[in-house]
């Protein structure tokens, strides 16, 4: 962690504007890193973290401010630019070549490599600096069959490959499980050792105070201020990156557990080549109960979200709703039982981006509440949704804005708000924080506790484990489509959950 010593900097943005119409995303933002650093870069969703990223690898031109590397003012034009610099950047959405390898996505744009390559050397190149690093990633396989966590390795690795001694990292753990997380914090520690410079931006506190030196803040396009990370504890981070104290949203003791709201009896889904989604799923949620479900991406997770929603219909196994099978599941079946759902893809499934914000929270409700004599009650749908507005402090400039004008977080409170009006007895959440920063996460998290305190129950599917271990009453984990364990909240640690995310016991 960081001391006093006087370490040069590595790496300096200075007064850095940056607008776009109607927004300034950067107002005169300064960043330092220094050799053998590890600087989290922290801000609220619309804070200016990407912007400023962005501008450092070449994809966004400054309006005004400078950049200096070793000292030396530098221009950076293009990725290629920043790649010349050292500066290698990591994106959370991987920017990766599906058609080819992993060893060709690693070199490709490499000055070095001729147009017809040599992939023999390519190949031993790569595998020793991966041996050097402690990356190895079979070179030879498609990319799109890799793991994500391999795939991100691929990233550092081209990345390195360029010779980067600054590495850039946006939201690196989004996507990958403990021991992925584990392996990708080992070679960060060991990038620092040997003189490296990293930036990453994260949501999660528990990264920053076990991996960063220093943190910089960024709060409505400014820089708040930087600290030292060792001086700080969760609460305090928060605090500077909201403006104000974080809710808490912790899971306490929780109502006594009511009756079996949802069960699965050895369900099966197949995909459309006939090919398991899940396999002999047994599992129930009651009421009173947050059910937490991990696994790593592609375990059969949304699966079991579309299985609970009515959305799928296993081809093997019983569904009970209330105690009773439900013999044709469909979403009219889940909703009559009063079933919500947060999608995981809150822009795609969640909301219609094209209509106000008034139109999405009556969404369903328009031909119960809102209805008479088959006409919608616009007046008294536009009174509602306002109360639920200031209720749930949806930030928005005027109820009638399109949806799509929200942040995400935003966004998330909209569909919170219509899915909570309906009293629901089962709410399965999917990914509720995803992308979220620290407040709108929070008053999310919030929400799921007060609906678990009135004896709903709440199946919770999240990629971060954190947030998971905070909230769940149980731990219910997944592995390539079977359950592999359900743990109690007295033995759901990080160290159990994750060996059963990779398909070991704990």
């Amino acid at each position: 962690m960081s001391d006093n010593r006087q370490v040069s900097a590595a790496l300096e943005m200075q007064g850095i504007r940056k607008a776009f119409p109607g927004v300034v995303a950067n107002d005169g933002v300064d960043l330092e890193v220094r050799e053998g650093e590890i600087h989290a870069l922290l801000g609220e969703n619309g804070a200016g973290k990407t912007t400023l990223v962005n501008v450092l690898v070449g994809l966004l031109r400054p309006d005004a401010g400078w950049i200096r590397v070793h000292g030396r003012p530098v221009e950076i034009r293009s990725p290629r630019d920043a790649l010349g610099l050292g500066i290698g950047m990591v994106h959370q959405d991987f920017l990766q070549s599906e058609r080819h390898t992993a060893l060709q996505n690693v070199v490709l744009g490499h000055p070095s490599v001729p147009f017809r390559p040599s992939y023999r050397s390519l190949r031993e190149r790569v595998a020793a600096l991966g041996e050097r690093v402690g990356l190895r990633v079979n070179l030879d396989a498609p990319i799109h069959d890799l793991p994500v966590g391999e795939r991100q390795k691929v990233e550092i690795l081209r990345a390195l490959f360029h010779e980067a001694r600054f590495l850039v990292l946006d939201e690196p753990t989004a996507v990958l499980s403990p021991p992925e997380a584990d392996t990708l914090f080992a070679f960060l520690g060991r990038f620092r050792s040997n003189g490296g410079a990293v930036v990453f931006i994260t949501h999660k506190m528990t990264e920053v105070l076990a991996l960063a030196d220093r943190a910089t803040i960024l709060r409505r396009g400014r820089k708040v201020g930087t600290v030292d990370v060792a001086g700080c504890d969760a609460r305090t981070l928060a605090r500077l990156t909201i403006g104000r104290d974080p809710s808490g949203g912790a899971k306490g003791d929780g109502p006594p557990l009511g009756p079996e709201v949802a069960a699965l009896e050895g369900v099966t889904v197949l995909d459309a080549r006939g090919l398991p989604r899940l396999s002999e799923v047994t599992l129930s949620v009651r009421g009173g109960e947050i059910l937490g479900v991990a696994g790593v991406a592609g375990s059969g997770q949304d699966a079991l979200v579309e299985v609970l929603t009515g959305l799928a219909r296993p081809a093997r196994g019983t569904v009970r709703l209330h105690g009773r099978r439900v013999p044709r599941p469909s979403p009219a079946a889940f909703r009559a039982a009063q079933t919500a759902c947060i999608p995981e893809d809150r822009m795609r499934s969640g909301v219609a981006l094209e209509l106000s914000v008034v139109a999405n929270l009556v969404l369903g409700l328009h031909r119960t509440r809102f209805s008479r004599l088959g006409m919608i009650r616009w007046r008294a749908a536009r009174a509602w949704a306002q109360e639920r507005i200031a209720t749930l402090g949806i930030a928005c400039p005027d109820p009638e804005a399109r949806v799509g004008t929200l942040s995400g977080g935003n966004v998330q409170k909209v569909i919170l708000a219509r899915e909570l009006a309906s009293v629901p007895h089962l709410l399965v959440a999917a990914h509720p924080c995803r992308g979220l920063d620290v407040g709108a996460a929070e008053d999310v998290r919030s929400q799921l506790v007060a609906v678990r305190d009135r004896g709903a129950a709440v199946v919770l599917v999240s990629e971060d484990l954190d947030e998971m271990l905070r909230l769940s009453t149980r731990m219910a984990v997944l592995f390539r489509g079977r359950l592999v364990g359900v743990l109690p909240a007295m033995e759901s640690t990080r160290e159990a959950v994750g060996c059963l995310m990779a398909g070991l016991q704990p």
